[in-house]
């Protein structure tokens, strides 16, 4: 009877299964699935028009930012460096000179990146110039830069230029491999369509 009862529930069992497993590639974990909702629902109802634009303001520098600049942003300004824009990136809690994780490295060398030469770089030791586009993975990374006294015009969420949009980026910090290839796949594709909407205009 118990061996039967248990068989019923195998079906089930082997759905769930496959949804954390299909959660874990696309969000990362059950949190990132949440905040990736909340954050397309938020924009969906027009809280975020002042950080999601179709065309960029004419900018002088891409800055782009995450917690600890040793994966997301790191990867993403060397994206847009090799597209020949002028960049920088930093962490709003990095832990400075810190190298690129070992995931980081891995994951951006199969896309063709190189992030061996990188070092964290943490806010209080950027400093916001006229021209600069701050380029965020989450909401509360823009709520944060503005509370921190960055415009919020010069505020953007790398996400909104991901096809489909993906407003959020969860950090992939400790979480699979697999989702390390989602997460950059999905900021080297939005970094391109930012990087062709803007004008850069390089300082002299």
């Amino acid at each position: 009877m118990i061996h039967a009862s248990r068989n019923a529930f195998a079906p089930v069992r082997a759905f769930w299964l496959r949804v954390k497993q299909l959660v874990q590639l696309n969000y990362g974990d059950w949190r990132g699935a949440m905040w990736l909702a909340l954050a397309q629902f938020e924009w969906l109802l027009g809280r975020l028009n002042q950080w999601t634009r179709h065309h960029p303001q004419r900018v002088r520098r891409l800055v782009f930012v995450c917690r600890g600049n040793i994966n997301r942003s790191a990867f993403a300004a060397e994206v847009a460096r090799t597209l020949g824009a002028h960049v920088a990136s930093f962490g709003l809690a990095a832990t400075p000179d810190a190298p690129a994780c070992g995931p980081a490295l891995t994951q951006a060398r199969r896309q063709g990146y190189d992030l061996s030469t990188h070092h964290a770089t943490h806010f209080s030791n950027y400093a916001y110039a006229d021209g600069d586009l701050v380029v965020a993975m989450e909401v509360r990374h823009a709520h944060q830069l503005v509370a921190l006294g960055v415009p919020t015009h010069a505020i953007a969420l790398l996400g909104y230029w991901a096809a489909p949009r993906r407003i959020h980026l969860h950090d992939p910090q400790q979480l699979s491999l697999e989702y390390f290839a989602t997460c950059f796949t999905v900021i080297e594709s939005a970094v391109r369509r930012l990087v062709a909407q803007c004008v850069i205009e390089h300082p002299t």
